[in-house]
């Protein structure tokens, strides 16, 4: 994938901005029905956002931490990164969201979680949207951030942040059908 370096930022920023507002609109359930799942096996809304909440807490230092010892300056394209593309690509939410194996160390099944959890989801989106803004006169192709599965492999920032918005928008597209379904 070929893109503009500012067009990625502010469809990047808006993604975020539209997470943002959903967060915003699960305050106005109760914690019973934050914490309601349809299956014993399944996520309940808030399971979904901590989920999120985990990869934010491991991602969002790393992004800053490289954005900031940087000194590449904004290139007008991205070219997106064959790994990179691809993981970003499997992270979109589709018609039918296929299954995804969670690493047990993100995986917050059977947690005890209140609206907090809600409030510091809407923080890390705060944030990315701070990273996303600095990243825009830094070169997104040449700044590579290490993933959460391995310290060895590293992507470009452009990715970097594609994957972590895009799983954003997987969970809250997940966290949307759950309230569809218990209606």
């Amino acid at each position: 994938m070929t893109i503009a370096s500012n067009e990625l930022i502010e469809d990047l920023i808006d993604r975020t901005l539209k997470n943002i507002k959903a967060a915003e609109q699960f305050n106005q359930f109760t914690i019973e029905h934050l914490n309601k799942k349809n299956t014993p096996k399944s996520w309940s809304i808030l399971e979904c956002l901590e989920h999120l909440n985990l990869y934010g807490d491991f991602y969002l230092p790393e992004i800053e931490d490289r954005i900031v010892k940087s000194e590449q300056k904004s290139t007008a394209v991205f070219k997106s990164g064959f790994l990179g593309d691809y993981f970003a690509k499997s992270m979109l939410p589709k018609e039918k969201l296929n299954k995804m194996k969670t690493f047990q160390d993100k995986n917050p099944i059977n947690s005890d979680l209140d609206k907090k959890c809600i409030h510091r989801f809407i923080l890390q989106q705060q944030k990315t949207i701070e990273l996303l803004n600095l990243a825009s006169k830094k070169d997104l192709n040449k700044i590579k951030t290490s993933i959460s599965i391995s310290k060895w492999i590293k992507l470009k920032l452009g990715d970097t942040f594609r994957i972590l918005i895009y799983h954003n928008d997987r969970h809250i597209v997940q966290a949307n059908t759950i309230i569809t379904s218990q209606q």
